[in-house]
């Protein structure tokens, strides 16, 4: 009889312990590591250039007729732009490097005072882009424009082909010059660089940069001459960096 009166005091004992237990353990915090009070926080702006020789050649060339109708003057023109284009391909430009930026057939007027412009007649007018890879051709691709019948060139320009080995050398010394600088501030300050919290490009590329440079040697004299000299390519980067001791 007495071992029956305790056994329902010993199992209300070891469910209210459980319990506690439990209780205990659900509110106990996390210990989380500690946070780095002592850091200082460094923003460091640095830009840094690179130059290449440019391989590329991009300009416009075009065609401009005039006639009494618009008929004819379209007519003239694609016939004088068929020799053009027939000249550009002779010089060596690949199919995919060229292409029509515009076709355009417009009235010419005459002007008098006090009376309402009068046509006379019609302009009609064929423009190409075209890109010529071999520079040391360009004086060639030149010459034949003007006398296949180009009476409009625009250009050139110069750039470089494949630039992200550039891009990606001025990245490099904008990263090491940022942290020679962020070195030099943690030196005087007494730190040491930590480490870099976040690098971000700032500011975008600059879009490149003719150079003169040096003329080019060029095969026949009566070509045209001409000087690609060199393009710069620069990087902007924005680097925080965390200094302690």
């Amino acid at each position: 009889m007495r071992h029956s009166m305790l056994r329902p005091l010993l199992l209300a004992s070891v469910l209210a312990l459980g319990t506690i237990i439990m209780t205990a353990s659900a509110q106990s915090p996390e210990i989380a590591g500690p946070a780095r009070a002592d850091g200082t926080l460094l923003s460091v702006s640095a830009h840094a250039e690179a130059s290449r020789v440019p391989d590329v050649a991009s300009l416009s060339a075009g065609v401009v007729t005039r006639a009494a109708d618009a008929n004819a003057a379209l007519r003239a023109n694609a016939a004088q732009m068929a020799r053009v284009m027939q000249a550009i391909r002779a010089a060596g430009v690949a199919e995919r490097d060229i292409r029509t930026t515009g076709i355009n057939v417009n009235p010419d007027y005459r002007y008098t005072e006090n009376q309402p412009p009068t046509i006379t007649g019609y302009q009609a007018s064929n423009t190409v882009s075209l890109k010529v890879r071999d520079i040391g051709k360009l004086g060639d691709v030149l010459d034949a424009l003007v006398a296949s019948g180009a009476n409009q060139v625009n250009g050139p320009s110069f750039e470089i082909d494949q630039p992200e080995a550039a891009y990606d050398e001025a990245r490099r010394a904008a990263l090491e010059r940022a942290q020679a600088r962020a070195e030099m501030y943690g030196k005087a300050l007494g730190l040491r660089v930590r480490r870099i919290v976040s690098i971000s490009e700032g500011g975008g590329f600059q879009p490149p940069m003719p150079i003169m440079g040096k003329a080019m040697a060029m095969d026949r004299m009566e070509s045209t001459p001409v000087s690609p000299g060199e393009t710069t390519l620069s990087a902007s980067l924005d680097v925080v960096f965390e200094l302690g001791r």
